[in-house]
């Protein structure tokens, strides 16, 4: 084994050891908290009003957490009360929502100050708190709040009638530093509170997300606080923050759109290890009516049971499968015909054209089994109807015969003085009153013979054995979905029976076309239960993250969910990795969206060093990217490093990397990316480490990653998008293992 570009290995890892000192308060004015590397101010001057801020802030935070504590206490009596009523339910719930935010906002309850150049004073934090006293001022301004705006947006540009921002940092119930920007003009930087951002970036990675409301920049604050009239695209290179604006925008728009609650949100993740890395973000912000699925768990009765090719993948994630379904159901609904129906003892006839009429008018806009119940209502009357029309016609053939024999009796009668005329045979006209009509149409209604007879004619359809009788019938492939040719005809017709990632969308627009048999009934306490339960439920807003691996089908999935087109979709285009060959969110999202749709973009890298984004260029070339990657604006002070090996030292190699990339990172994270061949071999030297390959690692980060063999994941499908994945999940330090050529 040999070290690559970097020298000997021995050299090489004490340079490493070496780390930068951050200058943490750099760009920043007037009061600091904490001076670079936790070294004292120089001056006795900085050293007072250093404390003595401190202290002016430890006394805000103070009288904000006793408020925020009483309030606290004050709902918890109030949820101790008995629940008479669905009125006192509700109230309920939004108590519980309201305790839940403030007991979750014992952490960062203060992070922010504004001075105003009218010499008014707002501090900012994650909940709003009010003074005793309806009409009082807010003691504590919501970040998601309008006037908490300029303390994300507010420059010495455009100051917005502030004077100064104040960043402050707690641990606990302490704080532990400020960090004050003037917005006179005497200082001009990029980032807004750079010291605070720096000290956040700078430090160690948990393995879980947290929040970012202290630090958030104005290109995201700008696009967290956007309109949610129609599809917002947002592009970002890594590091730019796509997670944290995707996750804060949930966050403000149930702030702001009170009424969205009531839908939930839907927040679809392109992995579960994604979803449990972001799990404790949306819960700090004190959100609970969200949803989090990806794609191949929307459908929550169906479970993926198998991995697929790309080709397959690519093929069945086509926007023609959408017109290809519907022509399919289409050909499922039963045909115009006289249909005889059997009613205690007698058979009756409604005619072929009362049928072609009821059926046009049950399925016009109405899916399979909905059209099935509306048609069921209208035979049910077009029954009755013939009923009573038979019945009626029975009784005035009786009445005349009846009426001939009053006839002679009643000029029988006219012949005798004695007697006068009594009455005729109109007084019994043979018609049903309505109440009798409508009782016969209500036993038609729950007749199980009647009922029988439908589901015999229109028959109860299952989703997935429709799909699987298409995917498995060359014949009924060529005459539906004329969009495949002979040869993907095969390829589909012969995958074996479990569900694949890219039937789950085809299940899914089938679900769809056919409906519930029966209206399921909203259940649970809390609108994410209800909406997580309902495969049909409506959102209020969908927020997609990674929204670059998306099919043409997992769009219409999404579009499904919220028809309003209420949507927030995060990713980049330059790191898909997905089967589908769009390389542009114009195609991307084409056939869900057509042109109406708003794009959105972040610039800045905050995550990864520059260092490191250095080498990203000639990766994104290569991958066929006509984007710059993004400006790094922070720098590690550790030069991303290379170890030439064989395939024979690889594991030996990995495990003692990891070792000291542990040793130097300790309270932190390590992360290890390999090519997918690899990944088994790795697990079985590195198991207190995450060994993923590129596209598992996508959305994720630690503190330092150790990437394998790098030619590999080039050389797999869309692989320089992959190794552009790979190299940027690092926070500071990233080592590269390479093989030689011959080994590999």
């Amino acid at each position: 084994m040999h070290c690559g570009s970097s020298g000997p290995r021995g050299r090489q890892y004490k340079d490493l050891r070496m780390r930068r000192k951050s200058a943490l308060n750099n760009g920043t004015a007037g009061v600091s908290a904490v001076a670079p590397d936790g070294e004292p101010p120089t001056s006795t001057a900085e050293g007072v009003a250093r404390r003595s801020a401190i202290a002016e802030e430890q006394a805000f935070l103070d009288l904000a957490t006793a408020r925020r504590d009483r309030l606290a206490d004050h709902l918890q009596v109030e949820l101790s009360s008995e629940v008479l009523d669905a009125l006192e339910r509700a109230r309920q719930r939004m108590l519980r929502q309201q305790y839940e935010e403030l007991r979750r906002a014992r952490e960062g309850l203060v992070f922010g100050r504004l001075d105003g150049l009218d010499g008014t004073v707002r501090h900012v934090g994650r909940v709003g708190l009010r003074n005793d006293g309806e009409d009082s001022e807010p003691l504590l301004v919501d970040w998601r709040a309008p006037a908490a705006r300029p303390f994300y947006t507010a420059t010495a540009v455009d100051p917005q009638g502030q004077a100064r921002r104040r960043h402050i940092r707690t641990r606990g119930s302490a704080v532990v530093g400020v960090d004050d920007e003037p917005l006179d003009g005497t200082i001009t930087t990029e980032l807004v509170g750079e010291g605070a951002l720096l000290a956040a970036l700078d430090q160690r990675r948990t393995g879980r997300m947290s929040t970012a409301i202290s630090t958030l920049q104005r290109e995201q604050d700008d696009i967290i606080r956007a309109e949610a009239t129609g599809p917002l695209i947002v592009q970002g290179g890594p590091g730019t923050g796509k997670t944290v604006v995707a996750l804060h925008r949930v966050a403000y728009l149930l702030f702001a759109h009170r009424k969205m609650a009531d839908q939930a949100v839907l927040v679809l993740g392109p992995s579960p290890r994604f979803l449990q890395y972001i799990a404790q973000v949306l819960p700090a912000l004190g959100e609970t009516a969200v949803v989090s699925a990806t794609c191949d768990t929307l459908l929550t009765e169906i479970r993926v049971g198998r991995e697929e090719s790309r080709l397959l993948a690519e093929i069945k994630g086509r926007a023609p499968w959408q017109l290809a379904l519907e022509n399919y159901v289409t050909s499922l609904l039963p045909r115009p015909r006289e249909l005889k129906l059997r009613w205690e003892g007698e058979f009756y006839v409604i005619t072929a054209a009362a049928v072609a009429q009821a059926l046009a008018s049950a399925v016009q806009g109405r899916p399979y089994h909905r059209a099935r119940a509306a048609f069921a209502e209208q035979l049910h009357h077009l029954l009755a109807e013939v009923v009573v029309e038979q019945r009626e016609a029975l009784m005035n053939e009786m009445e005349e015969g009846f009426e001939d024999i009053l006839a002679r009796v009643d000029r029988g009668m006219e012949q005798d003085h004695h007697f006068g005329r009594t009455s005729t045979g109109s007084d019994v006209d043979g018609l049903l009153s309505e109440e009798e009509i409508e009782n016969l149409r209500s036993r038609i209604a729950g007749s199980a013979t009647i009922a029988r007879f439908i589901e015999a004619w229109w028959p109860t359809l299952d989703a997935g054995a429709l799909l699987g009788d298409l995917l498995t019938d060359r014949t009924l492939l060529a005459r539906f979905a004329p969009h495949l040719s002979r040869e993907e005809i095969t390829a589909v017709s012969a995958e074996p029976a479990p569900w694949a990632s890219s039937d789950i969308p085809l299940l899914d627009a089938l679900a769809d076309l056919l409906g519930e048999v029966e209206a399921p009934q909203p259940q649970g306490e809390f609108v994410a239960d209800r909406a997580r339960r309902q495969r049909g439920w409506v959102y209020g807003h969908v927020v997609i993250d990674e929204a670059q691996e998306l099919s043409e089908m997992q769009w219409h999935m999404v579009l499904r969910r919220c028809p309003s087109r209420s949507i927030t979709a995060v990713g980049d285009i330059d790191q898909a990795e997905a089967a589908h060959r769009h390389t542009s969110w114009g195609q991307a999202v084409q056939a869900a969206f057509g042109d109406r749709w708003t794009a959105a973009e972040l610039t800045i890298c905050y995550r990864t060093p520059r260092e490191v984004m250095d080498l990203t260029e000639p990766v994104l070339k290569k991958a066929g990217s006509h984007n710059a990657p993004p400006r790094a604006v922070r720098s590690s002070g550790i030069a991303p490093w290379e170890l030439t090996i064989t395939s024979a030292e690889l594991a030996d190699a990995a495990a003692e990397a990891v070792r000291q990339l542990q040793q130097r990172w300790h309270g932190g994270t390590v992360g290890v990316i390999a090519p997918a061949e690899r990944i088994t071999e790795l697990l079985a030297v590195l198991s207190d480490v995450p060994v993923l390959t590129a596209s598992q690692s996508k959305g994720l980060e630690w503190d330092a990653t150790l990437l394998i063999d790098p030619q590999g994941i080039a050389a797999e499908p869309r692989g320089w998008n992959g190794l552009y994945v790979a190299l940027t999940r690092c926070t500071q330090e990233l080592g590269q293992l390479i093989l030689t050529p011959r080994q590999r």
